[in-house]
């Protein structure tokens, strides 16, 4: 049995069964457990969930008809009495899984390991478990199911891993010397992420690094005019460094020129997200 919440919610069994809870209060509440497999997720917590601030004085009583309209749909998914997966524990609730019956923490996991191979010199290991994570990441997260304070802060938290992957894949990337062929995933980065200042930054990077000195040029404009415009900023000072060091680019006879580091044939690239047009 595996819970998927990476993209729309869904439970999928042993024998490749999908199956969706109709009610929307049921694929909240177990869309919480799920993110807390074999954790007991307290009352109070699943009822803020459902109701907010605004839950009513029989909420506890609601809940309960919840858990129980549930762990028939599981026993019916499962087709076995034998164990029940939903169980009642104190201060609550509890799913009675492991980690990996879960995408989110298999994708959490990849991740760890990709930033330790990253941090311990083992960037072709790190690009490897960056792409398994991106095959789990079949669209926003729980874009199916109506969210509630508790969920919203989750899904939060796993966007922001998402992007922690992107930057982590695009280092390990570059420290294989993949700089051109890198560039058609970094325009879409700085395309679907357009204030995100270090995509931007590695895109003018790997322009620099494969000759192509104004392109690199007209990247930093572009970046410039969406700060200033959107938020009044300027680039860091790192990377205007960037575009003097790019501006000032000379050949050992002391003539400025385009850079030539890295224009040899490189490997192929396998993007790590689907482009935002494919979605």
């Amino acid at each position: 049995m595996q819970f998927n919440l990476i993209g729309p919610f869904e439970l999928v069994t042993g024998d490749g069964r999908t199956h969706t809870p109709k009610a929307p209060k049921i694929c909240q509440m177990l869309a919480v457990l799920a993110l807390q497999p074999g954790e007991a997720v307290a009352t109070d917590t699943l009822i803020r969930e459902l109701w907010g601030e605004n839950a009513p004085g029989n909420a506890p009583k609601i809940l309960q008809t919840h858990v129980y309209h549930a762990r028939r749909m599981l026993d019916e998914a499962l087709d076995t009495a034998d164990r029940r997966p939903l169980v009642t524990q104190v201060p609550g609730y509890r799913l009675d899984i492991d980690g990996d019956q879960t995408d989110v923490h298999v994708f959490e996991r990849l991740v760890r390991q990709a930033q330790r191979d990253l941090s311990q010199g083992f960037p072709e290991n790190a690009a490897a478990h960056l792409v398994e994570a991106r095959r789990l990441w079949r669209g926003p997260m729980l874009c199916n199911v109506q969210v509630g304070p508790v969920l919203t802060g989750r899904v939060a938290r796993m966007e922001e891993l998402r992007i922690r992957a992107l930057e982590l894949w695009v280092e390990s990337e570059i420290r294989l010397g993949r700089h051109r062929e890198l560039l058609p995933e970094l325009r879409t980065l700085v395309n679907d992420h357009p204030l995100h200042e270090w995509f931007h930054g590695q895109l003018i990077s790997a322009l620099h690094r494969a000759g192509r000195r104004g392109e690199a040029l007209q990247a930093y404009r572009h970046l410039y005019a969406i700060l200033k415009s959107e938020l009044g900023l300027e680039p860091s000072a790192e990377l205007r460094r960037l575009q003097a060091e790019i501006l000032h680019a000379t050949d050992q006879d002391g003539t400025r020129t385009v850079a030539r580091r890295g224009v040899g044939p490189q490997p192929h690239v396998t993007p790590l997200w689907p482009s935002a047009a494919a979605s």
